[in-house]
């Protein structure tokens, strides 16, 4: 879908390509721009399934969001949150609760603008405008702090954020700050691509993104699955995309040779 016009707040860098603007393209939303439409077919010259695969990791957001809150959580923090579509985490937990508290964290200046305004009048929703690399900061920011009690169980979700993590900005660390920092009974929800079970085509797509500035860290199910250190997988453990509790009543989404890998964990 071609953008619904190429309007830009001031002082937004539309010359590169960004990641969440990426995709929301993969999504079909008209929040993105020329040079991230030419970005993401170069990607899908490579891998047809990308938007596919990005269908299913919003169908397993809602999931574990859903199950989450029939869990009893009342409050999550959505890191690395991007551009606001349809079925939002406020979305779904306020649909069940209407005083289910989120918080989406963003250091994109597009998607932070444009959560603001789509939050306008939710007094139970906020977004910060903090890079989730630094997570001590995000973790103790003002506005955060003011929606989220670290004393009750919070859920923490980093949907298709890791990858965008290398080693160097220390993935595991920041999960660390994460399971110091939440009260026992918390969860921590990741999905995360990966080179298993895939082709060469993987790498061009890597090598893609780092060309655009977004270098990319698509480490192994092993690897994944210990970066929930303090946050033991709940069933059915770390699994595809698909396969994370299924819903029958969910819309099929066509099966596709690779969808990533997704669990959630519960700090005890």
């Amino acid at each position: 879908m071609e953008s619904w016009n190429d309007w830009a707040p001031d002082g937004l860098d539309t010359d590169r390509p960004n990641v969440a603007r990426i995709y929301d393209y993969y999504l079909g939303g008209s929040h993105n721009y020329p040079v991230d439409r030419e970005m993401a077919r170069h990607v899908m010259a490579s891998f047809p399934d990308v938007p596919t695969m990005a269908r299913l990791n919003r169908a397993f957001l809602e999931r574990v969001v859903r199950h989450l809150v029939a869990s009893g959580v009342r409050q999550f923090i959505d890191l690395g949150s991007g551009l606001p579509t349809a079925g939002s985490v406020h979305e779904i937990a306020q649909r069940i609760d209407p005083e289910a508290r989120v918080v989406y964290v963003d250091s994109d200046d597009m998607a932070v603008l444009y959560s603001r305004v789509m939050l306008v009048g939710n007094p139970h929703a906020t977004v910060v405008h903090a890079d989730v690399r630094n997570m001590r900061q995000v973790l103790h920011h003002r506005d955060l702090r003011y929606l989220i009690d670290f004393t009750e169980p919070v859920a923490v979700l980093l949907f298709s954020v890791l990858h965008f993590i290398t080693d160097d900005d220390d993935p595991q660390g920041m999960i660390t700050e994460i399971g110091k920092t939440v009260a026992s009974g918390s969860y921590l929800a990741i999905s995360h691509a990966s080179r298993d079970g895939t082709t060469e085509d993987t790498d061009h797509i890597a090598t893609l993104y780092a060309r655009s500035g977004n270098p990319m860290a698509l480490r192994s199910g092993s690897e994944i699955g210990a970066l929930f250190d303090c946050f033991p997988l709940i069933e059915p453990g770390l699994v595809a995309l698909e396969d994370w509790r299924p819903d029958p009543e969910q819309p099929p989404i066509p099966a596709v040779v690779y969808s990533g890998y997704g669990g959630v964990g519960r700090k005890m």
